[in-house]
Formats: C-alpha cells, structure tokens, sequence
C-alpha cells in the first residue's frame, strides 16, 4: 500500500489460466452439479490433479479457472460453478455467459434493490447508484470475452455427449470425483440439501419427491436449508414447507447450516450426501463420511437410504424432468408481483460526485 500511494501504482502479477471448455449437448439427469464435479474428475483422467496427499498435484492452484461452452446458463446457474472453484484452490473464476442471461439478472437485481429502498434498506444513495450502474449497462451491454489468441496453462476440454451419469466426490475430499456407478449401493444414514450451491429450484425438486412418500417414512435423517430468507418466504408461500414437514425433514434456519460446520452437526461417523461446497474430513460431523452430490441425487438418498444405482436415478430424474418448467423457475424479482409493486414506487436519483 505504501508503494502505491507513494508511485500511483501498484505492479500486481497476474496468475495464469487453465481453460475448462464444455461441448455438445448436456444427456438427461446429467445436472449442473455434476458438471463442477466432471471438473476435477477429468482433471484426474488427464493427470493435472491427484487426489493422494503425499506429492499432491494440483494444476488449477493459483491460477484463474476460465469456463467457456455454457453460455445459456442464467447467472444464478453460473454461482454453483464459480463457487465451487475455491475448491480447486483456483485463484478465481471468470464463466462466459450470454447477453441475455447477464441482463435478465440485473433487471431481476434492480426490481430487488427497489424494493430494499422501499423497505427501508441503506445505504439509499449506494443502493441507488448500484440501480443506475445497472441500468447505463442494460442501455449499452457489453461483455469481457478472451482474446482469440489466449493462452492458457492447461485446456480441459469435457464432452458432454460423454458425460451419461451424475459425478460425485467421495470421502472426504472434494478433489475425489467418481462416478455413481462407482459408489452405488452405499448406505447413507443422513441428508443435507442446502448451502449457496444450491438455489430455490433444487427445494423444489426436493419438495416433490417428497411429496409422494408416506409421511415419516424417510430412510434417513435430512435437513434442509434453504440458502436465502427470500427462498424460504416463497417456498412457504408455494406450500413446499408443509411437504417438508410431513415428511419428517428438519428444516434449518436460512444460510449456510451443516455446510458451514460450526452450526448443526451430523451425527459422529456417520454416511451423509451433501449438498455442501466441501467435504473436508470432520466438517460436517465428528468422523462422518460425506459424498458431495446434486440436491436431485441427494433427495433420491434420502427417499432410498442409499446411493440409488444409475438406472434408479434415472427413472427418479425422468419425473424432474417431466416437471421441469415448474420446479426450474427462479427467483427473478421482476417477475414476482410483491417485488414489482414496490420497486414501482422508487425512481433512483443520479447523485453528484
């Protein structure tokens, strides 16, 4: 700091890049969970990551992780990437999207920020050159894209032709991809679905998987914790609380739960399907063994008591599928009346500099 204020600059050195690149079409029940696992896993087929500690190799330490063939995903859909890059202990993360999904997201945040100054929320006059920010990019979007001469340190390339089942990471490391054919049959004793990996369309799914079991009748024990208050108003508003209640699921106050590991704890040693970012050893639970998995893959353990077999989750994924538009919707405030009435009433000021 004191170089800078003395010069007027500050030199910084600007790590290198390992390009991660998707191609072709996602194959049903293949989710976006599973696609930040196929990260590390075809990291490992490739050489550029080991899971063993002694002589541990990692390529994506220190280096940016740059994410290029999923431009159709909406910004919220892009966070479960980026946040799982901190697992690779990259250095950041940058996801090429597509106009359309970046403006869609800032229109939902300026009906959001609206509706904060309509409630009360400060600082007004940060909130509000937020909105008008939003909005001189909204009048003339632009988008940071590589160069086409790039180079990076290492190229991924996955094929999602290739990808025909979910990717989960083992105990207790989430380097430890594997594929459910390899870990199927497991017994799993508890649940959690929640964390910022997760969004209000994965409690839904949940919701109605568990819908149509016999109230109490769950196989293990789950928790549910919704990552927002505001997920949590409109699943309770939709009726999903109550399905969570008769089924016997704990629910959680809103935020980082089990996923955070100094709040509630799983039972001590043991065999949990997480949600979570991470899975480090003794996080969640005194000696519990934790799998990373998709919240569609984790509300099927949790119904079966179990890592279900390829075949059984395919057939769970065939009912997702089949209500997809109404399970997938998110929370896009400009679309959601309560939101809308009160951004209607806020016009941002411009203030001087």
């Amino acid at each position: 700091m004191a170089f800078a204020a003395a010069t007027g600059v500050m030199p910084l050195d600007m790590p290198e890049s390992i390009l991660v690149r998707f191609k072709g079409k996602r194959q049903p029940g293949v989710t976006l969970r599973d696609l930040v696992h196929a990260i590390p896993y075809y990291a490992i087929q490739k050489g550029l990551l080991t899971v063993e500690k002694s002589g541990k190799k990692n390529a994506f330490s220190g280096r940016v992780l740059e994410i290029e063939g999923l431009e159709d995903l909406t910004v919220e859909q892009a966070f479960e990437l980026s946040d799982a890059s901190a697992e690779r202990s990259a250095a950041g993360c940058t996801i090429t999207l597509s106009e359309d999904s970046v403006s869609e997201y800032l229109k939902s945040n300026i009906t959001l920020l609206k509706w904060m100054i309509a409630n009360g929320y400060g600082d007004k006059r940060t909130i509000e050159r937020r909105i008008l920010a939003m909005e001189e990019w909204l009048a003339d979007p632009s988008l940071m894209r590589a160069d086409a001469d790039a180079e990076y340190a290492e190229v991924i390339e996955i094929d999602l032709e290739q990808l025909k089942e979910p990717v989960l990471c083992a105990p207790n490391d989430p380097d430890d991809a594997r594929l459910l054919s390899e870990v199927a049959g497991q017994s799993i004793d508890e649940v959690f679905i929640g964390s910022c990996m997760t969004n209000i369309g994965h409690f839904r799914a949940a919701g109605k998987l568990l819908e149509k079991q016999p109230a109490g009748s769950l196989k293990t024990k789950l928790w549910l914790a919704p990552p927002t208050k505001m997920d949590q108003h409109q699943l309770t508003e939709e009726g999903y609380y109550g399905i969570y209640g008769r089924a016997g699921a704990r629910m959680e106050m809103p935020g980082c739960s089990l996923c955070m590991g100094n709040q509630a704890r799983v039972a001590a040693k043991s065999t949990v399907v997480s949600t979570s970012t991470r899975n480090f050893p003794n996080r969640l639970g005194d000696g519990a063994d934790v799998f990373l998995a998709s919240a569609e893959l984790a509300a099927v353990a949790a119904v079966e008591g179990r890592l279900p077999s390829v075949d059984e989750y395919r057939r769970y994924m065939g009912e997702f599928d089949a209500m997809a538009g109404e399970i997938y919707r998110y929370m896009n405030f400009h679309e959601i009346e309560e939101y809308q009435k009160a951004a209607s009433n806020v016009i941002p000021v411009a203030q001087e500099a």
